[in-house]
């Protein structure tokens, strides 16, 4: 016959090795480690990705609009700056064709005022004489019409305006400088009408 103490306790508790129910380790992320996230996706962000995003439809039409009207104005000002300069070539080029019409007009009048040199060299141009008179008349008109002459004794001799018919070595002279003037020289603005024709003194 059994004893009563050799029973086992059949109790519903749980041994001291026994473990209580696991961890849900599923659950939401603490706070920390969810800001740490927002970060990490944020730094992926650019200026322009956050001002995109919360751009309207509206700014962005009016952004296309400011950016047509700034390409409209670079277009206007390249066109205002190429009219310029050909308005400006335009000018120069009708200043050169003026220059032109008017030096093939004078050059009919450059004999007469050669004749006009000598006769005044020979003394035929008497102060106050009709023949004086017209002389003065016709260098009226050149010189209303812009005609200059060049052209004198002692200038340095320049091969651009002067043609050298004779060269005299001369003593003393450092640089060829003219010695005679045969034909003096004209020139309307920037059209040569005549060289001067001119002997020169080179250094001996």
């Amino acid at each position: 016959m059994a004893h009563k103490d050799d029973e086992q306790p059949t109790g519903s508790g749980a041994g001291p090795d026994e473990t209580g129910p696991e961890e849900n380790t599923s659950g939401p992320a603490p706070s920390g480690e969810q800001s740490e996230t927002a970060d990490a996706d944020a730094d992926g962000l650019t200026i322009d990705d956050i001002l995109g995003a919360e751009q309207t439809p509206e700014a962005a039409a009016e952004g296309a609009s400011s950016d047509k009207e700034a390409s409209l104005l670079i277009d206007l000002k390249r066109l205002q700056a190429e009219y310029a300069n050909y308005r400006r070539r335009t000018e120069e080029q009708r200043e050169r064709e003026i220059e032109r019409a008017k030096g093939e007009a004078v050059k009919g009048l450059l004999p007469v005022m050669d004749d006009l040199d000598r006769a005044a060299k020979h003394g035929d141009l008497v102060e106050g004489s009709p023949l004086a008179a017209i002389g003065d008349k016709v260098r009226a008109v050149a010189e209303r019409l812009g005609v200059v002459s060049y052209g004198a004794v002692g200038d340095v001799f320049d091969p651009q305006q002067h043609e050298a018919i004779f060269q005299a070595p001369t003593p003393g002279v450092t640089e060829t400088t003219i010695l005679e003037v045969v034909e003096v020289g004209y020139r309307l603005g920037s059209v040569e009408l005549r060289p001067a024709k001119v002997v020169v003194a080179v250094p001996a």
